[in-house]
């Protein structure tokens, strides 16, 4: 979808009637872009103050808690939130008996770091219907870490608000390097990962969309989406298919053969290269 900078109730709106859209097609558990109740590009911390939201009291959740409990659906969505003076780039969970849980951004990108405080609460794994479920925010997609801390939580499932930008380097008539950074933690992490990104300009910031869902042996099961149109992609959540899956053949597990010997407990470059030579 494409928000616009700071119409938060057009902003909303907008989400719902997506949202709308996607339950009368079937979707039980629905994923929105990145702050996409505010819009992305801020001018200043005063304009994003300004924006953001409580998630105990904000009028956006209490929309989207209303929509959920009415429509019977899970919603994971990028907001802006105020936590007294401090402000995260935040993803809120909400089913149809209100707010499971919420994530606050890791990794800041570029200008947020201007903005917003690093997420202080971890990486949460909830338990669903659907599965266990992580959430992660668009550039903490470029760091393995995050996949692993999700996947040794044994959950099945990421969802990831994102408003990816194009990175230097990236040709246009390659893959986007965000969805090849999604299959390879899927694969690798036999983790299921549906990525909703935005599309258009904002303020001079182009968006990339190409939007994927992508099962957990990393092949795409839905996207890439467009890159200038809005969309809404639709996969089946196998939870069988997804656990079976982590098994690559008799002999071989994607997370039991980790050798946590070697690399866990805080282990980094200088301790594997005492066992070089």
């Amino acid at each position: 979808m494409e928000p616009r900078i700071g119409d938060r109730r057009a902003n909303v709106a907008h989400s719902l009637e997506r949202i709308e859209k996607a339950a009368q097609h079937g979707a039980s558990l629905l994923v929105l872009p990145e702050l996409s109740n505010t819009g992305y590009a801020f001018a200043s911390r005063p304009e994003a103050f300004e924006l953001a939201e409580s998630l105990a009291d904000g009028e956006t959740v209490r929309a989207w808690c209303a929509a959920a409990q009415r429509l019977g659906v899970h919603i994971v969505a990028g907001i802006a939130e105020r936590d007294g003076e401090r402000l995260y780039n935040s993803a809120v969970f909400v089913g149809p008996t209100g707010v499971i849980g919420s994530y606050r951004k890791l990794h800041l990108w570029n200008d947020e770091k201007r903005f917003f405080e690093p997420g202080d609460r971890g990486l949460p794994v909830f338990d669903t219907e659907f599965g266990r479920i992580a959430i992660a925010i668009c550039y903490d997609g470029w760091f393995p870490e995050v996949y692993r801390l999700a996947s040794a939580q044994r959950a099945d499932i990421v969802c990831m608000p994102t408003n990816w930008v194009p990175m230097p380097g990236q040709r246009a008539d390659q893959p986007a390097i965000a969805t090849v950074l999604a299959m390879a933690a899927a694969h690798s992490n036999g983790l299921m990962i549906a990525c909703a990104d935005r599309i258009g300009t904002e303020r001079g910031q182009p968006f990339i969309g190409q939007s994927v869902i992508v099962g957990g042996n990393g092949m795409p099961l839905a996207g890439p989406a467009s890159c200038d149109s809005e969309a809404i992609l639709y996969a089946p959540i196998d939870l069988a298919r997804i656990r079976a899956g982590r098994a690559l053949g008799p002999l071989n597990h994607v997370l039991d053969d980790r050798r946590t010997d070697l690399y866990d407990r805080g282990a980094d470059a200088r301790d594997a290269s005492r066992h070089e030579a």
